[in-house]
């Protein structure tokens, strides 16, 4: 029997940013399955859901829709089949992030206008938007999490304007964690190790950046969707009913080496 068996029985999830089986939402979605959750899954158009498809039907996925973040009318559809189909939600994992190319390989200085506005809305906005929704369906307590990097807190090469993008993302963990603490909601953000997932392949020079993290971190290893997954369960379960607004690493102990 797994160790997550039973630890978020019947508790009712949705899951963001599945790309394909690799991606960090995959590894979370097998593990609230395994836990017993009961989950609605999402792909970003139909180019995608070939890929998501397998991956709901494998994890029993009750629902699965297409959401484009920056589709209000698909996101309101997606929150109103949830409230028709389960009456409630207890989790959210947002795990989306973008940038245009040419402003993720750029310099921070030179970052456009538009580039920084599209990376901010669809990679932190989004959670806000994914938030509003959700309260009114969290009627006994719930926890939304989404998912950060370390290049949040400190200077990461290559990672550009991302950096400030997910500082931001973090900040707003905090802030949501205490607005919505009186309704017993919590708020907490993953921060995995670099994991090799087709969001991370855009970011240049990734393969140094992996191998640094391997040599760096004191357990010397790199971490797995599936170290990821486990720690999103805890953190949904009732065991961390008094954990919000923070930044959960899942990096080998990467973070804490100078």
């Amino acid at each position: 029997m797994t160790p997550l068996a039973g630890l978020i029985e019947g508790k009712r999830g949705l899951v963001v940013g599945i790309a394909n089986e690799d991606s960090i939402a995959s590894g979370c979605a097998r593990a609230f399955s395994a836990g017993g959750g009961r989950l609605a899954v999402t792909y970003l158009n139909d180019k995608a859901r070939p890929h998501v498809a397998p991956v709901a039907e494998a994890v029993g996925a009750e629902m699965l829709m297409p959401l484009d973040v920056r589709d209000d009318a698909q996101m309101d559809a997606l929150f109103e089949r949830i409230e028709s189909e389960w009456g409630g939600l207890d989790f959210v994992l947002h795990s989306i992030a973008y940038c245009p190319l040419e402003d993720l390989h750029g310099s921070v200085s030179n970052c456009s206008r538009e580039g920084f506005a599209e990376a901010m809305d669809i990679s932190c906005h989004s959670f806000i938007r994914m938030a509003r929704r959700s309260v009114p369906l969290m009627k006994d307590g719930g926890c939304l999490l989404t998912v950060s990097y370390y290049g949040a807190e400190k200077v990461v090469d290559h990672y550009n304007i991302m950096g400030p993008v997910k500082a931001a993302l973090e900040s707003t963990v905090r802030y949501l964690a205490a607005e919505l603490g009186s309704r017993d909601i919590r708020v907490n953000a993953l921060s995995p190790g670099p994991l090799q997932t087709r969001a991370a392949s855009g970011i240049a020079f990734f393969d140094k950046l992996i191998d640094d993290a391997r040599d760096r971190a004191p357990a010397r290893r790199l971490v797995t969707i599936d170290d990821v997954g486990n720690m999103a369960v805890g953190l949904v379960s009732d065991a961390a009913r008094n954990v919000t607004g923070n930044i959960s690493y899942v990096d080998a102990g990467y973070h804490v080496i100078a």
